[in-house]
């Protein structure tokens, strides 16, 4: 028969237990719970050039390269360069490891992955997701802002867009695995929530609409206005203005199209830059 403990004694061992419990609880880190209709993406990350609508096959190479960003944050980026369907792959990512606590792995379906992506499910699919996850897990950054700073040498190493995933053939699941630090982007509801079914039924100008997506989203602003200098530079196109133009101009009727926009023109601004506007249409 056990010898039970004095009751000072007893009660200092319960003490003990709930400090550790407390303690366990507060080290939990997950990401916001954003519904299921919808997608988050950060601000800073959402209206930077890290994603951009660039023409197959050109992917440069980035060493330590400063992204298009607004003054208000530096991003610096290692890796390939990322697209569109990158981001759809991160956002898709980040939607799934948002239920369980960053650092522990996510186990994902691939084929259930794709179709919440738009996707078909084949073996070209399958091999294009798998390249995508290789880019994002590569693929690493700093960012400064006021608020925050991740991957600023020597206070903290860089980050991954995702740490790293292994494939598992005989489930034909992946699992993720997202670093805790990436709960920092979102903090003080620094992110943007996208209409995923909108996303997804995108048709014309699909890359370029998707860009102009995000940006819309990274504003309540409901009058909206950006130099064509600058959407041509975040969107990382190295074509001619006009043509540039008129591509922007069928992204921006898509959007209308899709209710996401409206009234969209273009304009001279007041220092006499030509620039894009419209009018965000909020849900």
């Amino acid at each position: 028969m056990s010898e039970q403990l004095p009751g000072w004694l007893d009660q200092k061992v319960k003490d003990s237990e709930e400090k550790i419990k407390a303690k366990q609880k507060a080290q939990v880190v997950q990401l916001p719970l954003w519904g299921e209709v919808e997608r988050a993406i950060p601000n800073h990350i959402a209206r930077s050039s890290l994603f951009a609508p660039i023409a197959r096959g050109r992917r440069k190479q980035h060493r330590n390269t400063p992204l298009v960003s607004r003054s208000d944050a530096t991003i610096l980026f290692s890796g390939d360069q990322l697209d569109e369907a990158d981001c759809d792959v991160w956002m898709q990512a980040l939607h799934e490891a948002r239920q369980a606590p960053l650092g522990q792995p996510v186990t994902i379906n691939r084929a259930a992955f794709l179709r919440a992506i738009g996707r078909p499910k084949s073996a070209q699919t399958y091999r294009w997701l798998h390249a995508s996850f290789d880019r994002l897990s590569f693929g690493m950054l700093s960012i400064e802002t006021k608020k925050y700073e991740i991957g600023i040498t020597p206070k903290s190493r860089l980050i991954h867009l995702i740490n790293g995933f292994d494939h598992d053939p005989e489930t034909d699941t992946y699992e993720l695995h997202v670093d805790p630090r990436m709960l920092v982007m979102f903090s003080d509801a620094e992110f943007s929530l996208i209409d995923w079914e909108k996303r997804l039924m995108i048709s014309n100008r699909v890359d370029l609409a998707k860009r102009l997506q995000r940006l819309v989203a990274t504003s309540n602003d409901r009058m909206q206005r950006y130099s064509l200098n600058y959407l041509k530079e975040v969107c990382c196109h190295e074509g001619r203005m006009r043509d540039f133009k008129t591509a922007l101009s069928d992204a921006l009727i898509e959007l209308e199209r899709l209710h996401i926009i409206k009234n969209h023109r273009f304009e001279a601004s007041s220092q006499g830059k030509e620039q894009a506007c419209w009018k965000r249409i909020k849900d």
